[in-house]
C-alpha cells in the first residue's frame, strides 16, 4: 500500500487574505503585465466594468502554493512539486482590496513508478462573492524517500 493515500480526502481551508494594489503591482513588474486594468486605478475607475483595478487572474493561480500551506504534512524525505493542473477556470474578478482564501481537498491518490500524483480538488472564494473565483484540479507529484 502506498504510505500516501492516507491522504485520500484531506481537506484545508486556508486564512484569508487580502489583495491590495502592492501585491498586484509587484505581480505585474514581476511578469511584464502592466495592463492598466491591473495597474492603474484611474485609467479602471473610468474605463473597467468593475470600476477599481483587479488582480491579475495568474495572481489569483500563483496564490494555490501559499493558501495551501497546512494541507501536506511535511515529512523527513518528502518532495513535492508542481505538476499542472486541469479543468482550471478564472470565474470571477478579484477587485482590489478583496479577500480570497483557498479551499483544498486531496481527491484522488494515483501511485506511479517513481512517486504518487494527489489530485487535489481547488476552490479560491473571494468573500462576498456568490461563487468561486478559481476553480482547478491541482495535481502534485509527491516522492518520499525510503
Amino acid at each position: 500500500m502506498n504510505a500516501l493515500e492516507e491522504l485520500s480526502g484531506r481537506t484545508h481551508v486556508s486564512d484569508w487574505l487580502t489583495i491590495d494594489q502592492a501585491r498586484i503591482d509587484a505581480f505585474a513588474d514581476i511578469t511584464g503585465d502592466q495592463n492598466p486594468l491591473h495597474v492603474d486605478p484611474v485609467w479602471a475607475a473610468e474605463h473597467s466594468p468593475y470600476k477599481t483595478t483587479i488582480a491579475h487572474g495568474f495572481l489569483t493561480l500563483s496564490l494555490l502554493s501559499h493558501l495551501a500551506e497546512g494541507l501536506l504534512e511535511r515529512r523527513p524525505g518528502m518532495v513535492s512539486v508542481n505538476y499542472g493542473l486541469d479543468r482550471m477556470r478564472l470565474m470571477g474578478p478579484v477587485p482590489v482590496g478583496s479577500r480570497v482564501r483557498g479551499s483544498f481537498t486531496i481527491a484522488a491518490v494515483e501511485p506511479r513508478a517513481n512517486g504518487t500524483v494527489l489530485r487535489v480538488k481547488v476552490e479560491i472564494e473571494r468573500d462576498g462573492a456568490e461563487r468561486p473565483v478559481l476553480s482547478a484540479d491541482w495535481l502534485l507529484f509527491v516522492r518520499q524517500a525510503p
